[in-house]
């Protein structure tokens, strides 16, 4: 079913230029998808498709996300940090007159320059406050799906800011017409739809972005995949895992259609996360510590993996640094496009990828939020130490101010009430009172020995670090929310306003 789809970063061995060289590129994200939750990290849920796919690819297993939706989402689009594009700090509510900024080209912008077909199904999370703001306004032929996130996976309706609406669209218009649908089901039939159409009347290569709802909250699924799983006795985790399997199943319909349509032989397909995986929804990051919305590595350590017949080293695992903006100018460079306009924090990892070469990479800058509430006096004349910032340099990872819930929660299977005991939603800072801390992640990837009154010099490094990005950091823009944007006033429809 899923035998030989392309989900990974980059395909061709180096830049193609003519368009018959061209890879089609599938680009697959799972939404708050935890490092437990896939079959070959172990976990107790079945994933055969994904883990047939990254089996016969190249797994990531050095490969960072942001901790949040829409940082995560930016990242990927414009291939910059959050601190150059304003988005350092939490994510875009749909009330709030707020987007990725118009000013640098997206990915499927330079998609577009060299001829690529581009189609986006699923969530969107980059601001809908005006038209300009919208998929098919950021370098997407065509686009069906969620402007925002957490609907209903059957209904569409998004409560939020007291309004409510249904939040589909296609295209530019707001449509009711799927109504009870699940939706992984839903952008898996579209995409389907895209791809045969593409095969039949196209001789462009395609770019299909493909971001499913799934497996963020709210806790819905068909009855039969939640029956997959009668051995797991807590209900939420039981659902959790039928929402992973409906997925899993959609990926392998999906990958089955790109074979049939002949199209698979020449595509590359990407697979990843947003984000960690949210323990009060069923989800699981064990052994890492922490959770979703944290910056510690259970948070922004992700699950990724490429596949494709084009790949000079199918079946290997990289550990090899790698970073949700890398995939910018690797997919764009392997397309034949330029760089030429674009001001990016992304690195081309294609090599690395393929022949098994060292990142480029060197760092990763997590975040550096100055909003985010601060903890303590600073210990630094550098930099802010009571401010939220991550970096990752080489092994080293540094974090500052409060990195979110600092847990490590274990093992689903060994507690039939796995959501009660770990379901507090009010635990959301570390237990401790210390704002600086140090660890070496290649020796100790669980962050179980913190290091910083043992390495000063290092401390002191990674903080001139910090330092010099933040001095080149963009003002915050997160601005008050708009009652414009009640979809009663839109035809009930979650979409533009202004």
């Amino acid at each position: 079913m899923l035998w030989r789809i392309i989900w990974v970063v980059v395909l061709l061995p180096t830049a193609v230029s003519a368009a018959s060289e061209q890879p089609n590129i599938i680009f697959i994200v799972a939404d708050d998808y935890g490092w437990n939750d896939i079959g070959y990290h172990g976990s107790e849920i079945k994933t055969p498709n994904l883990d047939k796919l990254a089996s016969a690819g190249v797994k990531l297993e050095n490969y960072y996300v942001q901790p949040i939706c829409t940082p995560t989402r930016s990242q990927l689009m414009s291939g910059r940090y959050q601190i150059h594009t304003g988005l350092q700090h939490g994510i875009i509510w749909p009330c709030m007159p707020s987007g990725l900024p118009l000013n640098d080209p997206t990915m499927p912008d330079k998609l577009k320059e060299v001829g690529y077909s581009t189609h986006m199904i699923g969530k969107w999370h980059l601001g809908f406050y005006t038209k300009d703001y919208i998929p098919t306004s950021r370098g997407f032929d065509s686009y069906s799906g969620y402007l925002t996130g957490s609907e209903d996976y059957y209904s569409r309706k998004r409560f939020a800011g007291g309004f409510t609406g249904i939040d589909y669209t296609v295209n530019q218009t707001g449509r009711n017409n799927t109504y009870g649908e699940y939706s992984a089901h839903l952008f898996t039939r579209h995409a389907q739809t895209v791809i045969t159409a593409h095969a039949a009347q196209e001789s462009s290569p395609l770019f299909l972005y493909l971001a499913f709802q799934s497996v963020h909250s709210p806790m819905q699924v068909p009855e039969k995949y939640e029956n997959m799983y009668s051995n797991i006795e807590d209900k939420y985790r039981r659902i959790y895992a039928g929402m992973v399997s409906a997925m899993d199943e959609a990926v392998g319909n999906l990958t089955q259609t790109l074979e049939d349509s002949g199209l698979l032989n020449n595509t590359i397909l990407v697979f990843t996360t947003d984000n960690g995986g949210q323990t009060l929804s069923g989800g699981n990051n064990f052994p890492l510590r922490g959770r979703k919305a944290t910056y510690w590595e259970g948070g922004v350590r992700g699950n990724g993996f490429v596949y494709s017949p084009l790949l000079k080293n199918p079946g290997s695992t990289s550990k090899e640094l790698m970073h949700i903006t890398d995939w910018y100018p690797t997919l764009v460079k392997l397309a034949g496009g330029s760089m030429a306009g674009t001001k990016l924090d992304g690195y081309n990892v294609w090599d690395s990828i393929n022949l098994g070469a060292p990142s480029p990479r060197k760092d990763i800058l997590h975040n550096i939020d100055p909003m985010y509430k601060k903890k303590g006096e600073s210990v630094s004349k550098v930099f802010d130490t009571s401010v939220q910032a991550a970096l990752r340099h080489g092994d080293w990872k540094i974090l500052t101010g409060d990195p979110g819930f600092d847990s490590w929660v274990p093992e689903p299977t060994l507690y039939s009430d796995y959501s009660r005991r770990f379901n507090d939603s009010s635990n959301t800072s570390s237990s401790s009172d210390q704002n600086v801390y140090l660890f070496n992640i290649a020796e100790d990837p669980t962050e179980h020995f913190e290091v910083s009154a043992k390495y000063p010099d290092v401390v002191d490094m990674l903080l001139s670090r910090l330092a010099a990005y933040n001095s080149t950091a963009v003002p915050v823009f997160y601005p008050d929310t708009d009652s414009r944007c009640n979809p009663a006033l839109h035809g009930g429809y979650w979409g533009p306003w202004l």
